[in-house]
């Protein structure tokens, strides 16, 4: 049997092994070590007592100290007679009245019926715990928590109750456990017998001189008062130190491959930008932003410094992140080497295509296409020209992994989006690099990402945002619209389409095989065909479930100007620029995450014309859902509705994270609401690293034992050869 923090929960008081594999089940908690890093997520304050007659329905929870006056005990809606045989399997309910001089409340059980109705004697004074509410205009509490009333002198009715903490806190739950019996109670009890047992095990984890230059109060103290405060200060203290440590720890972990990387990485040397890239830069038809100017300036010192570009380009929709990918291709060029963009989607990687021809047009590069639907005879010309050099920028999807793609010598690599690529899939891509050194990676994504989420989920690599607007994009107007504005809705549509302008309705589609939201995209194909009827109008149907060719054709139909209105699932959401498109209505809008709903209204707005986005919801919504609405509704920002989606999601669930998640799991710090304790643990690693990259000093033993542990092995997002 294993001792300390490694020792099973089945051998702590009160556990057992039935209740050890529920809560291995339920909670993941296997060991003492795991139990005593299971964190109350709230307290209850039990630090005072309240008289019956001050107690209201709409108290959270109460504490009242009060005498047993009388119990009843029902069977099915009988009241059994006092003084009669009780058959205790037959009864189903039992009333307990106490009562504390200033008032009556009535205590109900439904449950362990038989041992209350024993312990409950009329004259006998307890502590009772629990919410209170109201039921036939009298006060009463179903299940509340007994405790004996201790028997010290001084008033009933005052101060709380002898050597009871004055917070008792309260800890992730599941019906399967409150079923088994393992309430807040029987969790607190396991606590009080896991810190027992497994404190004097717990070795501190971080060196005293970051917990001085920190303000940290050791370990053993923080466990005690997270579990079980002294007080509010105690407990403050301890909730910092925790969360702390987790933060600081994964920032260490991601920053260590950062400085590891950029002392030892030989990155391609490109000093020059070359021909190519003035006479596109000179050849645009609009001054680059401030923002993409400053964006480009970081990317060419990164590709002169000598060592490997890993940059990440945060930038909204519509920003202007291809025009500075195209750049960026281009100086890899002028420097004599080739450059591959890898998109996810066909779609996407096709709309990359069609952009980047208009800018190479001026400087005689030559670039390509390759995707899984390219003809062989294609092929084999592509394959060809990137073997010889001819071709200098190769657009496309996964089908630029293949091992028979082979390039003369790939200088830099752009993804994007790239949460949807796996680890494995990047990894063939900079094994192409052909000269000696790996690729330069730049690293594309539109979907906005809260500042303290992009330190965690891209913490290794250097972060670029483009946080302006090219001129000449106008707002989006956002509408929020219920069914009874459907009709005024179809006549603006008729407006819109009369000016020329074109159209997209979005049905949510929450999961592939919902064949509920495919039955609504139909009905409301139908219906809008109904109303807007063939030859006036034209109408395109694109979703999942259609072939890749039926797809294309019904997207290049819209994307051409050749029908009106197209209506979808939220394929759409990544990759189709259509200038003309001036209006997007989007159904069930609740059913959306704020950052879906932002990335679909970037799908118009990009021409010169006024565009609109209209939110469709039934009139009834959740509280979430209306607050995402108004949201949307209220402001254009992808960054501040990312940081809100953060707030009301929490960051594993962010659209565009879900597949990549947190590198490791955090049991106490959130992401969402301790920005400010995550900056201070960035500060303090980033500090130790400049002072001691490969952490080799003695005193940063203790930070080097650690990182060893497992769950700190992070993937590298950025690199892997």
């Amino acid at each position: 049997m294993a001792h300390g923090l490694d020792m099973e929960i089945q051998f702590l008081p009160g556990v057992g092994p039935k209740r050890a594999e529920l809560l291995r089940k339920e909670l993941a908690v296997e060991t003492v070590g795991d139990l005593l890093r299971l964190y109350p997520f709230r307290y209850i304050d039990k630090s005072s007592i309240v008289r019956i007659c001050d107690a209201r329905p709409d108290m959270a929870y109460l504490q009242i100290r009060a005498k047993v006056t009388r119990a009843e005990l029902y069977g099915s809606g009988e009241a059994v007679s006092e003084g009669a045989a009780v058959k205790f399997n037959t009864i189903r309910r039992m009333s307990v009245w106490v009562s504390d001089g200033t008032g009556d409340m009535e205590m109900v059980f439904f449950k362990g019926i038989k041992w209350m109705h024993e312990k409950l004697k009329p004259g006998t004074e307890f502590i009772f715990f629990g919410k209170p509410t109201a039921f036939n205009g009298r006060m009463n509490m179903v299940h509340p928590e007994v405790d004996a009333a201790p028997t010290s002198a001084g008033p009933a009715v005052s101060g709380p109750p002898m050597g009871a903490a004055c917070m008792t806190g309260v800890y992730p739950s599941t019906e399967r456990l409150k079923n088994a019996g393992v309430t807040g109670k029987v969790m607190n009890k396991m606590m009080e017998a896991a810190l027992e047992r497994g404190l004097q095990y717990t070795e501190e984890s971080l060196p005293e001189y970051i917990m001085k230059q920190c303000g940290l109060v050791p370990l053993h103290f923080a466990l005690r008062n997270i579990h079980f405060p002294k007080d509010m200060i105690s407990l403050e203290k301890s909730k910092y130190r925790l969360k702390f440590e987790e933060l600081f720890y994964l920032q260490l972990s991601l920053l260590k491959q950062k400085y590891v990387r950029s002392r030892s990485d030989q990155g391609i040397m490109m000093p020059k930008v070359g021909e190519a890239f003035n006479l596109c830069y000179n050849a645009l038809p609009f001054p680059l932003t401030g923002a993409q100017k400053r964006v480009i300036t970081e990317i060419r010192n990164d590709m002169k410094s000598g060592h490997q570009m890993n940059r990440l380009l945060q930038g909204d929709v519509g920003s202007g992140k291809t025009m500075v990918a195209v750049l960026t291709a281009l100086i890899a060029i002028g420097n004599g080497f080739q450059a591959c963009i890898m998109a996810p989607t066909e779609v996407l990687a096709q709309q990359h295509y069609k952009n980047i021809q208009k800018f190479l047009a001026p400087t005689g590069v030559r670039s390509a296409l390759l995707t899984g639907s390219s003809k062989t005879s294609e092929r084999r010309e592509i394959h060809a020209g990137l073997e010889d050099g001819s071709i200098g920028i190769i657009v496309g999807t996964h089908a630029l992994i293949e091992d028979n793609v082979i390039f003369r010598n790939l200088g830099l690599a752009i993804i994007d989006e790239q949460h949807r690529f796996g680890v494995e899939q990047r990894s063939r891509l900079w094994r192409k690099a052909s000269c000696g050194a790996p690729p330069h990676v730049l690293v594309m994504t539109a979907t906005p990402i809260p500042r303290t989420l992009a330190m965690t989920l891209y913490g290794d690599l250097d972060v670029s945002v483009i946080d302006e607007l090219p001129p000449g994009r106008k707002p989006v107007q956002t509408i929020h619209a219920t069914e009874g504005k459907r009709p005024a809705m179809y006549r603006f549509m008729k407006d819109e389409i009369a000016k020329g302008r074109q159209i997209f309705i979005v049905y949510p589609l929450i999961n592939e095989t919902e064949k509920l939201d495919y039955q609504s995209l139909e009905a409301g194909a139908e219906e809008i065909m109904q109303k807007f009827p063939f030859p006036d109008y034209k109408t395109a149907v694109v979703h999942g479930k259609q072939l890749n060719d039926v797809k294309k054709f019904n997207m290049d139909a819209f994307a051409e100007g050749r029908a009106d209105i197209l209506v979808a699932t939220s394929v759409i959401e990544v990759g189709v620029d259509v200038p003309n498109a001036s209006v997007m209505i989007i159904e069930s809008a609740e059913r959306f995450g704020l950052s879906q709903l932002h990335q679909l209204r970037g799908r118009v707005g990009r021409g010169s014309e006024k565009s609109y986005c209209i939110l469709m919801t039934g009139h009834k919504m959740s509280k979430e859902s209306r607050h995402r609405i108004e949201l949307m509704c209220a402001t254009e920002n992808g960054f501040e509705l990312a940081e809100e989606d953060m707030k009301m999601r929490g960051p594993g669930d962010l659209e565009g994270t879900q597949q990549s998640g947190l590198p490791i799991s955090l049991n106490i710090a959130s992401l969402a609401k301790d920005g400010l304790i995550l900056n201070a643990a960035r500060d303090c690693a980033d500090a130790v690293l400049k002072e001691d990259p490969t952490l080799t000093s003695d005193r940063n033993q203790m930070l080097r034992k650690e990182l060893r542990k497992e769950k700190y092995q992070v993937k590298d997002y950025s690199k892997i050869s």
